[in-house]
């Protein structure tokens, strides 16, 4: 469902748990029309509160927008985004689950499968809804983020519709899904081809598109779309259309910015899970057990150094 031309909302306060590269850029975007707060780490927080955010896309621009380490209070009716990486979530949460009300709303912008089910394990009452994100954003310094427009999806339900108005409202391209469970399949799987081979080459996304690498895209498809049929997913995705879809992507995937700046990566959640999955369904998956490998031991080399 297209969000079409949507009426003026009033401002929303609006916390960015996870203020990285992609949380950056929605508090931005958000804070043209709602009372955004992005919490991050200290770096990030400090730049921003003395000089502002600036966004680099079609156009610069410098957002001024309020920047914490951490807050002690959530308003009424305030919409969280959790940005951070799927494996910092739960403790993300766990700091802020005595300071969350009942009317909150926690929409889950991660990679990897079954986040919102954690996160809804932790705080009980609260409403958390999954959303797939087509922005791709480049950290580039602290208070410094590239970005790329993308279209933003969030799960039906009985919050959607105002979520998508007011990201509508600020510039984000918004729709609500009927079936948010294949929209985070094909995420997942766009992840599994370009996460692990930016990071172990240390390329650009579009540069994946590579004839010479056609036959590990290909098999990475083919393996996650057995291991999502065994799990009752239906999904048709035609390997052509993927291959159009990696040559206009420019920007480096995180796992690859993780791998530059020696931090750890969310391999884990994407291409491990897929074989954490296999192995259930007692299916192979060499390709992405390969690629697992490859990515964790550059993570171990990592640590050493």
């Amino acid at each position: 469902m297209a969000s079409g031309k949507l009426k003026t909302m009033k401002t929303k306060k609006i916390i960015i748990l996870g203020a990285g590269a992609v949380g950056s850029v929605y508090g931005a975007l958000l804070s043209r029309e709602n009372e955004v707060t992005l919490i991050g780490n200290k770096a990030h927080v400090r730049t921003i509160q003395t000089k502002g955010l600036d966004l680099i896309g079609e156009k610069n621009q410098n957002f001024r927008l309020k920047a914490e380490l951490k807050i002690d209070e959530i308003a009424p009716n305030t919409l969280i985004l959790l940005t951070t990486k799927a494996e910092d979530s739960i403790h993300a949460i766990e700091q802020m689950k005595l300071i969350l009300r009942n009317d909150t709303v926690i929409i889950v912008l991660q990679n990897g499968l079954g986040n919102e089910k954690a996160v809804k394990k932790a705080v009980g009452e609260v409403e958390v809804l999954r959303g797939v994100t087509e922005i791709a954003a480049e950290f580039l310094a602290p208070g410094r983020v590239h970005f790329w427009k993308g279209k933003t999806t969030i799960a039906q339900s009985k919050s959607a519709k105002e979520i998508a108005e007011t990201f509508a409202t600020s510039s984000l391209e918004t729709c609500i899904s009927e079936n948010i469970t294949n929209d985070v399949w094909n995420k997942l799987i766009l992840n599994c081809i370009l996460n692990p081979l930016t990071a172990l080459f240390r390329i650009r996304n579009n540069e994946v598109a590579s004839e010479s690498l056609k036959w590990i895209r290909h098999e990475i498809i083919r393996e996650c779309l057995t291991i999502g049929k065994a799990e009752g997913i239906d999904l048709k995705l035609d390997p052509a259309t993927i291959d159009n879809k990696i040559s206009s992507y420019r920007n480096l995937s995180s796992m690859c910015q993780d791998i530059i700046k020696g931090k750890k990566t969310e391999i884990e959640f994407l291409n491990g899970k897929l074989v954490e999955l296999g192995q259930k369904h007692g299916i192979s998956t060499p390709v992405n057990q390969t690629l697992t490998s490859l990515v964790k031991f550059l993570e171990e080399r990592i640590v050493e150094v």
